[in-house]
């Protein structure tokens, strides 16, 4: 529920603070007084509706779905619309975009103005018959459906994977052969490149090198005449004679013999074949990961039928399974499908609207089954009904699906839908969203004195000059105003009477 409201600077209002009770909230006002804007106002903030107030806060006690936005739920949770060069929104101190911040509010907010009716879609319909069913079997066949309708989803897309292979299969194999027969030809080694690289480099530099040590070793010839020098010179001589030994290993480690029966060409051949290899998959190891793979894939395309043939046997079982537990489930659910219907059109008798129909017709099984539950109201389509009616009866499906179900939780906004309808008709509606209000919190506009007596809380929209504010009425004062909305401004005493006589009742 929303438990505060907090707007500053908003067209008519300057500062705006409210706080909310659960149940019915009807908010009431001469024409012009702004209730529409403050509606708007409360709904901007959730990212519902456009609005030019500098700064609007909600506090709102529900755990929301947030973790794939990064949000923990806090305790209220706080909303905040602020404006200043540009609009931005937050939910609990953190930055959000006014796409995700709807996307979150739509779990708890409904506003009956809406283009949304979410209140005709077929899973909400399914979850009241499922509840009517109340039955142990067929909440463990809902359960046993759900997770044979993953495996059913699996197998197909398996099914559908070999029939679009085998439509290409022989490119399959004849690709697959080729990588395999092009790596087995070359069959490189983990790290072979590098090596072959390295004898490159010491071959092309074979001939330079014994050129080179050619003339290096004259340095021996002299040795002992340095040696003598420096005997004579009384210097000891062993740090020469160590470096002359440590020169002789490095010239032996070379071990430039071992080239001579290297095969140049065979080498740089075996190189390029490598590099060859290289260029295509990029390492040796990835290579020979590929010839792996591509071998797999070979056994499997040269198996395929016989893959398919048990696929195609996997897949004729669980269908039949599932088909027989969604049978079942359909049968439980159009043997309470007339309960649901009667208990909607109580509430729409109550409203003065016409009876609906319920129809349930097959669908491509799904994890809920297969049925498609359709509505239909004196042969009319739902399109062609005024946004009254569509309202009335959005208001007998949430009252019929609470009821059933003994649950909702959320925030509903009317505007203004008692608007144009009789003292009796303003009356049913009145009732049945005092119903609706022991599941839900209610905010709507009203110009008629039947709804609003019926409020838990009864807000008064006053104008003054330019400026609008808005308060709370307290329980004398509020048949003062239903009176007014009676009568209008000059007040009756028949008004007065009559306003009193609708609060006690």
């Amino acid at each position: 529920m929303i438990e505060r409201i907090l707007i500053k600077n908003h067209l008519s209002f300057n500062e705006v603070e409210l706080n909310f009770k659960r149940g019915l909230s009807v908010f009431t006002g001469v024409s012009g007084a702004g209730k529409s804007v403050l509606m708007g106002a409360i709904m901007s903030v959730f990212g519902l509706s456009e609005s030019e107030a500098r700064l609007i806060e909600a506090d709102v006690d529900f755990c929301f779905d947030m973790a794939e936005f990064g949000i923990e739920n806090e305790s209220p949770n706080s909303f905040k619309m602020l404006k200043q060069n540009s609009t931005r929104y937050f939910i609990n101190s953190q930055s959000i975009s006014k796409k995700s911040l709807s996307l979150i509010a739509n779990e708890h907010i409904k506003y009956l103005s809406a283009k949304q009716v979410n209140e005709f879609e077929n899973e909400r319909f399914l979850a009241v018959l499922d509840t009517l069913v109340n039955d142990e079997s067929h909440a463990k066949n809902l359960e046993n459906l759900a997770k044979i309708h993953e495996n059913f989803k699996e197998i197909k897309r398996e099914l559908d994977k070999i029939n679009d292979d085998e439509k290409r299969i022989e490119e399959l194999k004849e690709f697959a052969k080729f990588e395999i027969e092009k790596i087995r030809s070359v069959a490189p080694k983990v790290g072979e490149f590098d090596e072959l690289m390295a004898v490159k480099k010491r071959l092309s530099k074979k001939d330079k090198i014994e050129q080179a040590w050619a003339r290096a070793e004259r340095i021996f010839e002299l040795e002992g005449s340095v040696v003598e020098a420096l005997h004579i010179s009384e210097i000891d001589a062993s740090f020469f004679e160590d470096a002359l030994n440590s020169l002789r290993i490095a010239r032996e480690s070379l071990n430039m013999d071992e080239l001579e029966d290297v095969d140049i060409e065979g080498v740089l051949d075996r190189i390029e074949a490598i590099n060859s290899i290289l260029k295509r998959y990029g390492s040796e190891e990835e290579a020979l990961l590929v010839l792996k793979n591509r071998e797999i894939e070979l056994e499997r395309y040269e198996n395929i039928s016989f893959e398919k043939h048990e696929l195609e046997r996997k897949f004729k079982e669980i269908s039949k399974t599932q088909s027989e537990i969604s049978s079942q489930i359909t049968a439980k659910r159009e043997s309470v499908l007339g309960e649901f219907e009667r208990i909607i059109n109580g509430y729409l008798n109550e409203l003065y609207m016409q009876k609906i129909a319920l129809k349930i017709t097959p669908k491509s099984i799904d994890k809920s089954g297969g049925d498609e539950v359709s509505l239909s109201i004196n042969n009319t389509a739902l399109n062609k009904l005024s946004s009254g009616e569509i309202n009335r009866l959005r208001l007998a499906l949430i009252a019929s699906s609470s009821e059933i179900m003994q649950s909702g939780n959320g925030v509903i906004i009317l505007d203004e839908i008692d608007a144009n309808l009789s003292g009796k008709e303003a009356m049913s509606i009145a009732n049945v969203l005092v119903k609706i209000a022991k599941f839900y919190q209610i905010f709507a506009i009203s110009h008629q004195p039947q709804l609003s007596s019926k409020a838990n809380s009864h807000f008064l929209v006053e104008k003054n000059g330019e400026i609008s504010s808005v308060r709370e009425l307290k329980d004398d004062e509020r048949a003062d105003e239903l009176a007014r909305m009676i009568s209008g401004e000059h007040i009756s005493r028949e008004a007065m009477e009559f306003a009193k006589e609708l609060l006690k009742s």
